[in-house]
């Protein structure tokens, strides 16, 4: 988190969800950091004196300080790249529909059910998790 604040930080001062747009944008969507990864790496690299802060319009903008320059050279130009090698793109959208496809069907069930289609469905999902870590283990 730190080296990805200290390149971006290298082009332009950012706020702080600035910079979790653009390493999301950066890593074709394979990294989005969460506000708290990444707010309290900028209080960290506050306290340091690498960045400091100023309010612009109720928000905080961060830039470097010389020394935050200095070390922001030093490192990778561009860690968020790493996040979205080897990724197969293809098949990470089919796992995460079939994924959502489920949560769905789960929450349809849950809302319009009987308590015993509850029992059911909760008992589905549970045998599903177990097939699924059989598939890994090379079992039936």
């Amino acid at each position: 988190m730190r080296a990805s604040i200290l390149a971006l930080l290298k082009d332009r001062p950012m706020h702080g969800y600035e910079m979790i747009r653009e390493i999301g944008e950066r890593s074709d969507g394979a990294w989005r950091p969460s506000p708290g990864s990444v707010y309290p790496t900028l209080q960290m690299l506050e306290d340091e004196g690498l960045i400091t802060s100023a309010s612009e319009g109720g928000k905080k903008l961060f830039t470097l300080t010389d020394t935050g320059r200095a070390e922001a050279e030093d490192g990778p130009d561009a860690p968020w790249e790493e996040a979205g090698r080897g990724v197969d793109w293809e098949a990470l959208n089919e796992v995460r529909q079939a994924g959502f496809g489920l949560m769905e069907a789960f929450g349809q069930v849950w809302k319009s059910g009987t308590p015993e289609q509850r029992q059911k469905a909760v008992a589905v999902i549970g045998e599903a998790r177990k097939k699924l870590y059989l598939i890994l283990a090379d079992e039936d």
